[in-house]
């Protein structure tokens, strides 16, 4: 039961993101890139850069907060699943950054604290 509700919880929040990033005027281009061994959750293009974001959504902070998820091992997975979606669209050496996307509802269950954290593999 707790693995559906992750899963509708994650779902709300990779919405909320997309919306959040087309707003800021990014193009997505895949949600839930899988490979054996990771996931992006939103891949989107803001000029000729290629952004691979990871977002985590939080409804209490009994489990830290959502910034504090993000690993070393996590950052690790993710960069090996950009690497594989370069080669799959064959983007060559152009730019590319790995971002993260918080989105906190632990004030209100209607409106969500937003924060993208830019660069987190640097």
């Amino acid at each position: 039961m707790q693995n559906l509700y992750n899963k509708q919880v994650g779902n709300r929040g990779e919405e909320i993101a997309a919306q959040y990033l087309e707003k800021l005027g990014y193009k997505i281009l895949k949600r839930n890139y899988r490979i054996r061994g990771g996931e992006i959750d939103i891949v989107a293009q803001d000029a000729q850069t290629l952004l691979f974001i990871e977002v985590k959504t939080r409804y209490s902070h009994d489990f830290g907060l959502p910034i504090e998820s993000i690993t070393p091992f996590k950052i690790k997975a993710l960069l090996r699943s950009a690497k594989f979606y370069i080669q799959d669209v064959s983007w060559g050496n152009n730019a590319y950054r790995v971002h993260l996307l918080t989105i906190d509802f632990t004030k209100s269950d209607e409106i969500p604290i937003i924060e993208l954290v830019k660069d987190i593999n640097y």
